[in-house]
């Protein structure tokens, strides 16, 4: 692993997703160069069978950057040092032997490390998190520490919310690093975790959970279910007050769970438009039988 070096003036930057859009721009502005971005291949993102470029790329194409899917060619590349913020890929031994690489990690290490942290921190119901300017090493997000801020998570931060604000203070951390110098690093302390990717099957709420889960689910922003066997996104939700609902059943637009029940306050039926609880309720005919989830 190489070390940092005092001066920095030429940075490859490797990042893929909307939140590391921000990080790249802001050291385009604070004048360092950058000779080439590192970023996910084109993908389908949404609706459609074309493929789009990553966020990052699309940034790096307004900045006139030099741009690439391979890893590799970092190693062919003069510069100080490698910024990494959510590329998404473990980088080798041998390309860190060949260039220092910092990383911007969202959350308080050794908790956390791993693909997930802000989404495992939310369903944990962590109360901090924040975000670590670190070395890399091989080993994933194990390395000593620069910079550490934490932030709270307030029981109603969506995952894009609490993302921004990681973000933003990343951000500031990052650059101070840049500009001022990293200084010295400091080793992680304390017992990790890890936040592995959330799947799928993961956001299927299961309406026999308590509320205060299901709702730390719903905040991750992809929480779904079912009415009659059509998939149901649950998009924004709260604790109500109805004890005496079962899992799933539905009156108004309150759904029993586990240990009491949950308003949903906007949905997103299969194939149709974000649309509040209310206005959904009132086109639904359900049985006195039928259950969400069910």
């Amino acid at each position: 692993m190489s070390s940092i070096p005092e001066n920095i003036g030429r940075i490859i930057y490797l990042g893929t997703p909307e939140i590391a859009v921000a990080p790249l721009r802001d050291l385009h502005l604070a004048g360092l160069e950058i000779p080439l971005v590192v970023t996910g291949k084109d993908k389908r993102r949404g609706r459609g069978s074309e493929e789009s470029p990553s966020p990052v790329k699309q940034e790096a194409q307004k900045l006139g950057l030099s741009i690439t899917h391979n890893l590799e060619e970092v190693m062919a590349v003069e510069a100080d040092l490698g910024v990494v913020v959510a590329y998404g890929e473990l980088i080798s031994q041998e390309i860190l032997n060949s260039l220092p690489m910092v990383n911007m990690h969202f959350s308080l290490l050794p908790r956390w490390r791993g693909a997930a942290p802000v989404e495992r921190a939310i369903l944990s119901g962590d109360e901090l998190t924040g975000v670590c300017i670190m070395q890399i090493e091989k080993e994933l997000d194990t390395g000593p520490t620069f910079r550490r801020s934490a932030i709270p998570i307030l029981g109603t931060d969506m995952l894009g919310d609490l993302k921004l604000k990681l973000s933003d203070e990343g951000r500031s951390l990052l650059l101070d690093c840049v500009l001022n110098g990293f200084g010295a690093a400091t080793p992680q302390i304390g017992k990790s975790s890890y936040a592995k990717k959330i799947q799928p099957d993961e956001l299927q709420i299961d309406w026999e959970q308590s509320t205060e889960q299901i709702c730390r689910l719903i905040r991750l922003e992809k929480a779904w279910t079912t009415v009659k066997g059509n998939r149901l996104s649950i998009l924004e939700a709260r604790i109500a007050d109805l004890k005496d609902l079962l899992p799933g059943q539905v009156q108004g637009t309150v759904v029993g769970a586990g240990d009491g029940s949950v308003e949903l306050l906007s949905v997103k039926p299969a194939g149709g438009r974000r649309i509040q609880g209310k206005d959904w309720v009132n086109g639904l005919h359900l049985d006195a039988k039928d259950r969400l989830g069910g």
